[in-house]
């Protein structure tokens, strides 16, 4: 049957889907653009107009309290008791009979001076220290341009009055008296109620009167930071909160820097502009409602199936061989579904045949690499088994043969348990804790009873370090005994010296076995890939999984095994373990050559 071949239309019903679509949506984002700014403008313009009204109702507040206070200073000035009080020379009486005046004003700031405009007597609720509020009185009163006092964490507005015996003209000075009161929140809402605007002094980054709670109070800073460093509004943020402020710069009044900050939240803009973002956004669905039906049509007839084709070749990567593929949709999604399925179907028969010829070729290595092993011990067995058959045999011979069937036995078991140990690797090991000298020795003595290190001089360094630490000994005896057979059997290629050395070191974490070797070297072409299964070139014999266990091993121990160097004559490989034990000792000494040949 003849293969049905895709026919063109369908991108360009994509295609025209997709424009309408941008088209649509690009006309929606002008228009809430376009809309979005020229509100804005209009927002900000309005939130300036209020600003300024706000500091129009401060500078209006300010200049009315302070006509009050000079009006009461006026009369307090003009009190006779008053001037009989400040005629006298003994400061106490001063203190004392100032307080039937304070009352007498009504202010919260009083205060007397002498003619020279020192400090007589200063008080104010709220204070913690009068002499403090004196002094810093002192400093303001003497510029007559200045009518704030800051003291103490608190902000005040006053007015002075000199004091006359006689009049102002011919008579002489008394001193003066001093009234204010205190600018605080119910002050700074007063400025901001016609405006709806928050208020604050802030004074040396520093609040002093604030509408806000402390915890937002960050905000004025800020914005009095923005203002002090410009003109002109500033947008300032509390929380989640943004708001659009102003300043009035009052440092001439005040002698140290202080300003008044106006602030005016963008929440009733931010609510009108989303509500218009609504409205904008219905008028655009009701534009594309006709296109819904389109849409919704193409989705049936294109999209779904394409989605579902999709969803068929990344389960088919993830490993699903069973996902179902679409059979409907249009004529080239039908078309790209059964070519996906006949290749898939492909992909499996041709991965089932490559799996099944690599798992007989890794089990024909297997079987190749063992066998050798195998018949080693076992001819070693069956020899020895003949020779106990002879009754003419002396005891010391017999027990060496049985020695060595015993030692040929533990070489079978040990050659399975280091393929069990390859197939099983990541299973929990047995830590006990041991010292990695007496492991290697006894990885040495069972090396030295293999054919491959005879003529072979193993120099062990004598070892003064403490080597303690918890190590599964079967696992690490066999990684070590592996390392040394593979030193052995690259010994006896060198056609000068035969040697293998071996050295322990270690220090708080980890322990070391150092092996090196008088071979000819480690090939170039496995040095990348010496650590991978089955690998072995130039040995007569081997599995080829002896430096693949050791490093497995090595592994499972939180440590591993390194190629440090190798060239002719000299190779050397390091296995590292990790202690986990506390070292009994940490001086290392000079180790001492022992020299133990086979």
């Amino acid at each position: 049957m003849p293969t049905e071949k895709p026919r063109p239309g369908i991108r360009t019903r994509v295609l025209l889907l997709t424009s309408l679509v941008l088209i649509i949506a690009a006309s929606t984002a002008a228009s809430l653009y376009i809309i979005r700014s020229q509100l804005r403008q209009q927002v900000y313009a309005n939130l300036e107009t209020d600003l300024a009204h706000s500091v129009e109702t401060f500078q209006d507040l300010q200049a009315a309290r302070l006509a009050a206070l000079q009006r009461e200073n006026a009369l307090m000035a003009a009190l006779p008791s008053l001037k009989a009080l400040m005629t006298t020379s003994d400061q106490r009486t001063i203190v004392d009979d100032a307080v039937d005046f304070w009352k007498t004003s009504g202010n919260e700031l009083f205060a007397l001076a002498d003619g020279d405009r020192r400090i007589l007597v200063a008080d104010a609720p709220g204070t913690a220290n009068d002499q403090v509020l004196g002094r810093d009185l002192q400093v303001v009163i003497a510029d007559p341009a200045r009518h704030y006092l800051l003291s103490q964490g608190r902000l005040f507005e006053y007015s002075m009055r000199p004091l006359y015996f006689g009049t102002q003209a011919s008579g002489t000075l008394l001193g003066y008296v001093i009234t204010g009161y205190a600018i605080d929140q119910r002050f700074l809402r007063e400025v901001g109620r016609g405006a709806g605007a928050e208020a604050a002094f802030v004074a040396d980054n520093t609040v002093i009167a604030s509408t806000f709670p402390a915890e937002r109070q960050g905000a004025f800073r800020d914005a009095a930071a923005l203002h002090a460093h410009g003109s002109g509004p500033v947008i300032a943020t509390a929380g989640q909160e943004r708001f659009l402020s102003a300043s009035e710069d009052l440092t001439n009044g005040a002698g140290a820097p202080l300003r008044l900050v106006v602030m005016k939240s963008f929440d009733a803009a931010d609510r009108a502009e989303h509500q218009i973002n609504r409205l904008v956004f219905l008028a655009s669905l009701l534009a594309i409602a006709a296109g819904s039906g389109l849409m919704i049509l193409l989705a049936r007839m294109v999209t779904r199936p394409l989605e579902q084709l999709t969803s068929g070749v990344r389960a088919f990567g993830e490993g699903d061989l069973e996902h179902s593929l679409p059979e409907g949709g249009t004529q080239e999604v039908r078309y790209l579904s059964r070519e996906f399925g006949q290749m898939r179907d492909e992909i499996q028969k041709k991965n089932r045949a490559l799996l099944e010829s690599e798992r007989l070729a890794t089990i024909g290595r297997m079987a190749s690499s063992v066998s050798h092993d195998l018949r080693h011990y076992l001819a070693a067995v069956y020899a020895n088994a003949e020779f106990l058959a002879s009754s003419a045999l002396p005891a010391n011979e017999r027990m060496e043969l049985f020695e060595e069937i015993r030692l040929a036995v533990n070489g079978t078991a040990d050659l399975l348990d280091s393929l069990l140990i390859f197939s099983r690797t990541g299973t929990a090991l047995q830590r006990v804790p041991t010292t990695m000298l007496s492991v290697t020795e006894r990885a040495v003595a069972l090396v030295r009873t293999h054919p491959d290190a005879q003529r072979v001089t193993i120099r062990m360094m004598k070892c003064d370090v403490d080597t303690m630490a918890a190590l599964d000994t079967k696992q690490i005896e066999r990684a070590i005994y592996n390392l040394l057979l593979n030193a052995c059997q690259s010994a006896r290629e060198s056609t000068m010296r035969r040697e293998v050395g071996i050295s322990l070191s270690a220090d708080k974490q980890s322990v070391s076995v150092t092996i090196d070797d008088s071979g000819p070297g480690v090939a170039e072409g496995i040095r990348d890939s010496l650590f991978d299964p089955f690998v072995s070139q130039g040995k007569q014999r081997g599995t080829g999984l002896g430096l693949t266990l050791a490093w497995s091993v090595a592994r499972e121990h939180d440590g591993d095994v390194k190629l440090v160097s190798s060239r002719p004559g000299e190779t050397i490989f390091r296995l590292t373990v990790a202690r986990h034990v506390t070292p009994a000792s940490d001086s290392p000494s000079h180790p001492r050559s022992t020299v133990l040949a086979s």
